[in-house]
């Protein structure tokens, strides 16, 4: 079991320093690190040298052009180019606990994928992490705000069974910033949806395909764990838009998507 973990990013290399750091510390290493880029200028592509440098393990940066929030697309690239036959994916402005991999592999099943939860940071020490290069942290540390998903407690983990129904349930407690998928199965429902654009229910929408193909979903709690960095949450305005698109994938037999990592 070869396991790619993909790193979603846009313009802010210094958590993405960040990111990467924690990521190269992990007690077991992905394969392969893929940086999913929607966008962002050279500043990012210097770091991205500057990490592929200094370690033997595979960095790729996958970068298409500016042209506003195109998350699934270049997720999509990023699936495309994998070479590992699990995908771990994160946000690129997510601190990840050095058994992240690890939890996420050790969990994995055939025919499900996974989802994690996060820890939210404050400001204050958001910054200082990015000042100090700070990627150390533990349910004692200040300015966490919800200290439960810190606690790290795996064991727990091994008593949850995947589920597949009820969809309208199961698809809001996944967060893209943290799961995991066989690529396999992405391939076969055809990846995300392209026709969302602008922030959310990208990964509420693959969720929706992935249960309805008969792939269950198992949720993680108190492993996996990662810290997020605080930030100005995206403009919202495209959300409309995509409930709309989610509306439609859950009246379709169907769970591909037609625009998606091939255009069918």
């Amino acid at each position: 079991m070869t396991a790619s973990l993909i790193i979603a990013t846009y313009n802010w290399p210094r958590a993405l320093k960040l990111v990467l750091e924690s990521a190269l510390k992990q007690t077991v290493l992905p394969d392969e690190i893929l940086i999913a880029d929607d966008g962002s200028t050279s500043e990012t592509k210097n770091l991205v040298e500057e990490f592929q440098q200094k370690t033997s393990l595979p960095i790729h940066h996958i970068w298409h052009e500016d042209d506003g929030f195109r998350l699934s697309e270049i997720r999509n690239k990023s699936i495309k180019a994998a070479k590992s036959d699990y995908i771990i994916q994160v946000d690129g402005d997510t601190v990840l606990h050095p058994d992240f991999v690890k939890n996420h592999l050790h969990l994995a099943e055939t025919n499900t994928f996974l989802s994690g939860s996060r820890v939210l940071l404050s400001e204050e020490v958001s910054k200082i992490a990015e000042q100090e290069i700070l990627i150390k942290f533990s349910p004692f540390s200040k300015g966490i705000k919800n200290r439960f998903n810190a606690t790290y407690l795996p064991l727990l983990n091994v008593f949850r069974k995947p589920k597949n129904e009820p969809l309208e349930k199961l698809i809001f407690q996944v967060r893209g910033c943290n799961m995991s998928f066989w690529k396999k199965d992405l391939l076969e429902v055809n990846g995300y949806n392209e026709d969302i654009r602008g922030w959310g229910r990208e990964d509420s929408e693959i969720a929706l395909r992935l249960l309805k193909k008969g792939v269950g979903f198992k949720k993680i709690k108190n492993a996996a764990i990662q810290y997020h960095l605080h930030h100005k949450e995206a403009p919202k305005n495209q959300l409309p838009f995509n409930d709309q698109l989610l509306n439609e994938a859950k009246k379709m037999k169907a769970f591909t998507t037609r625009n998606g990592i091939e255009k069918l």
